[in-house]
């Protein structure tokens, strides 16, 4: 049900009837019961509304909705109205004054002072990398290709990329090909010929304005990866790597529930070491003439030195020769390219494949040089997060986030001085903007405790840092046309992410939706109680979730069960709508059926800094599980659990937890659930494994250390395995190796769910719910 503003945050009638316990088919039904979050919202032109994305219920499809900043019921967009709608991601002009973004794939301009809309381009070839050119114009990417539009003008293309060789390019030598043109004059004079005829058309385009420019070649022995065009036209910067080099063998993946009734297999990704990322190439291209020049790393402090040179060499292998290999950007080339506006400033976004450097270099147009400005160094890994850079509206200072102060900072570099440290503090700054007059930024922080994200204001002139907004759960927020105003996303416990509009000069914010069902809101949800679990192990304070009955029974010790997030670098004890929102339902079900459940933002999650990232290096699973002995020890001294009565359970890397409590600490834990779990860390992906434990080929003993299976002689408490069968993250096969091991060791207190139609986050109800219904049995049978 969807309410308008009126009605939202209204306490129900004290006569309203108390719900009966949540029952584990309700806790796992779909969630469309919930009601629908927004999942992206952005400004209208006038910023008189907002537009935003919610699921259809009983369906896929995500409807867009207008919601009145000033107040008022949400509104469906209807089919005749979509043409007019604007788009996520605006990109503004110097003045302001006009927007350019994408929407369907094509480029639409919009003027602020009239709303006049004009598309720029209508066609099924998918536009991106739209910005406004030096003149006021507006240029875009469409495949290999750029284009610009002026008033008055129209389309042209500027530039065209060409992974092939350049035809009017001399050959290589060959003394045969060179002795026929010698001694046989007809092909002589035929080639002659022709190259005269190309040499003729080409220069009639130069002369010619109303002609395309040629495309720029840059040979074929490359794949374009991306590219990027200046504001004044003139350059590009252009991505390539190796065409046809070995990216690693690829696994197959049997499919056993099939449409065709037949057994089928999909391609799935290579495993970690199985030959590296591919390297990058960087060119610079001259969009006028189409020369091609090849922008050389070895500028790059550091480039030379081989970070896991000892590892290697106790490794018994050879020492890197050379340089080190390197990627643009690493999570996306396109994010790690920044011009200024006037195009006379570029800065580019590089990594280590090895991702133990991350650099930020200028590019000397003139003399196609890479000039570096900044080096972050890691001797664990750089952050996959954190990486934001650009250019003040001066455009010759350079902005970036750093975590080189052990937190993830602002920084700002004019010229080739020095960084300028712009926050500081034992927090986070994430997600960056410019402020509209270019005087400051807006950005993400958690400055009041870890898991209380606010939008936060730096202004530059006398470096004071402010709290926008005062909403504990800020998912994002975007700054309004006039810039003015942001419209932010935020959530709570149990409330999924709606907006809410705030003033960027500082006030309350005006909340606007509430899309949650009249039935989730009935219930008196037990809330979490944000806890600091003191550290026996020195790494100080563990924070943690913890869910338990209002009322304790004096002298009663209660039955524990801890639960681990997964993906190790994510946060879930904070003050937003958790990913987890499952898990959270039935953590309220534990607690109605008399138990106490502790979740703990383990070492190697994020929002704590980059000390608490890296604690894991070499060594997943052993810095975790003392931070979770060190968890049952405060729930056993501080809210009366039962030690001899605990369980644990989680998915992905809380699966790979489960199992390095169980095989490691026999005995701690009564009964564990894994589901998805990972148990060899050699069969996982490359660029998350590598970061953490590096290679199996050179780092045998972190991968030794930090698998489950290695342990598995030392399960005696009771588990439970559940696994998607097509799984491709963490393979079904997996836990397939794992039954083979447990049969081997004579195990017999375990047992395994496969689920042969879903994948590694399960998207129906029916998997959620026996899933689950098996984890409670577990629990029920094992700590009661």
């Amino acid at each position: 049900m969807l309410l308008a503003p009126a009605a939202l945050f209204v306490a129900l009638p004290a006569a309203a009837q108390a719900p009966a316990p949540l029952a584990i088919e309700q806790a796992m039904a779909d969630p469309d019961w919930i009601g629908p979050p927004v999942e992206k919202a952005w400004w209208s032109w006038d910023g008189r509304e907002a537009q935003l994305l919610l699921k259809r219920e009983g369906t896929a499809i995500r409807d867009t909705w207008r919601q009145p900043v000033a107040g008022g019921a949400l509104q469906r967009v209807s089919d005749a109205e979509r043409a007019g709608l604007d788009a996520p991601d605006p990109v503004y002009d110097p003045a302001r004054r006009r927007m350019v973004f994408v929407r369907n794939g094509d480029v639409f301009l919009r003027d602020l002072s009239s709303g006049t809309l004009t598309q720029l381009t209508r066609s099924a070839v998918a536009e991106s990398q739209p910005r406004f050119a030096a003149d006021g114009g507006v240029i875009w990417r469409a495949g290999n290709d750029w284009f610009k539009w002026n008033a008055g003008v129209g389309v042209a293309q500027v530039a065209s990329l060409k992974a092939e060789k350049d035809p009017a390019a001399p050959p290589k030598p060959d003394l045969l090909r060179e002795q026929q043109l010698r001694t046989i004059d007809t092909l002589r004079k035929d080639k002659e010929r022709r190259d005269a005829q190309r040499a003729q058309e080409e220069a009639w385009r130069k002369a010619d304005p109303t002609r395309a420019p040629g495309p720029a070649y840059l040979g074929d022995e490359v794949e374009i990866v991306d590219s990027s065009l200046s504001p004044d036209a003139r350059h590009l910067l252009v991505v390539t790597r190796k065409k046809g080099a070995d990216a690693g063998r690829e696994g197959k993946m049997p499919t056993y529930v099939t449409e065709s009734g037949y057994e089928e297999f999909e391609d799935v990704r290579t495993r970690v070491g199985r030959n590296d990322p591919l390297p990058h190439a960087l060119w610079l291209v001259d969009a006028v003439d189409g020369s091609v020049r090849e922008l050389k790393f070895d500028a790059l402090p550091g480039i030379g030195v081989d970070p896991l040179a000892a590892l290697r060499k106790a490794a018994g292998k050879d020492p890197l020769k050379g340089l080190r290999p390197v990627q643009v950007g690493g999570d996306g080339p396109n994010a790690a390219i920044r011009w200024t506006d006037d195009g006379r400033n570029v800065a580019v976004m590089l990594r280590a494949v090895d991702n133990k450097d991350r650099w930020i270099a200028a590019v000397d147009l003139d003399g196609a040089a890479l000039q570096s400005r900044h080096r972050l160094n890691d001797p664990a890994w750089i952050n996959w997060n954190f990486n934001d850079f650009g250019w003040l509206p001066d455009n010759r200072t350079l902005w970036f986030l750093s975590e080189e102060s052990g937190y993830s900072h602002l920084y700002t570099q004019a010229g080739n001085g020095r960084p300028q440290q712009r926050t500081s503090g034992r927090w986070e700054a994430s997600s960056p903007v410019l402020t509209a007059d270019g005087d400051g930024f807006l950005f993400l922080c958690n400055r009041q405790w870890p898991g209380d994200y606010e939008v936060c204001a730096l202004d530059l002139a006398s470096g004071q840092v402010r709290e926008v907004t005062a909403l504990d759960g800020v998912e994002d927020f975007s700054l309004s046309p006039d810039g003015r105003q942001l419209l932010v996303r935020w959530s709570a416990a149990y409330l999924p992410p709606q907006i809410a509009v705030a003033p960027v000069a500082g006030g309350e914010a005006r909340k606007l939706t509430d899309t949650r069902s009249a039935g989730f809101k009935a219930r008196d949800w037990i809330e979490p109680e944000i806890v600091q679990v003191p550290s026996k192990h020195g790494a100080g304070t563990v924070w943690g979730k913890f869910y338990g009955p209002k009322d304790y029974e004096p002298g009663r010790k209660y039955p524990v069960v801890m639960f681990v997030h997964g993906a190790g670098y994510l946060q879930n004890v904070h003050a937003r709508y958790p990913n987890y929102f499952r898990e959270q339902m039935f953590h309220h079900l534990l607690v109605e059926k008399g138990y106490v459940v502790l979740d703990l933002d383990y070492r190697g999650s994020e929002g704590y800094g980059r000390d608490w990232r890296t604690a894991i290096y070499r060594q997943m699973g052993h810095p975790e599980l003392e931070d979770y002995l060190d968890g049952l020890d405060w729930v056993v001294a501080n809210r009366q659990g039962d030690r001899d009565r605990a369980g644990i359970y989680g998915g992905s890397y809380g699966g790979f937890m489960t199992f390095m409590a169980l095989f490691r600490s026999p005995g701690t834990f009564k009964a564990g659930a894994a589901l998805r779990p990972v148990v060899d860390w050699t069969q996982y992906n490359h660029e998350y494994t590598s970061n953490i434990l590096n290679t199996p080929d050179i780092d045998p003993e972190a991968y030794r250390k930090s698998s489950p299976i290695e342990y598995a002689q030392g399960l005696q408490d009771e588990l439970l395995v559940a696994h998607g069968m097509i799984d491709d993250n963490v393979f079904f096969r997996d836990s397939v190796v794992l039954t083979q091991r447990l049969i081997e060791l004579r195990k017999d207190n375990w047992e395994i769910a496969p689920y042969p139609l879903e994948r590694h986050g399960f998207t129906r109800a029916d998997s959620w719910l026996d899933e689950y219904k098996r984890i409670l049995k577990l629990f029920e049978r094992t700590l009661k």
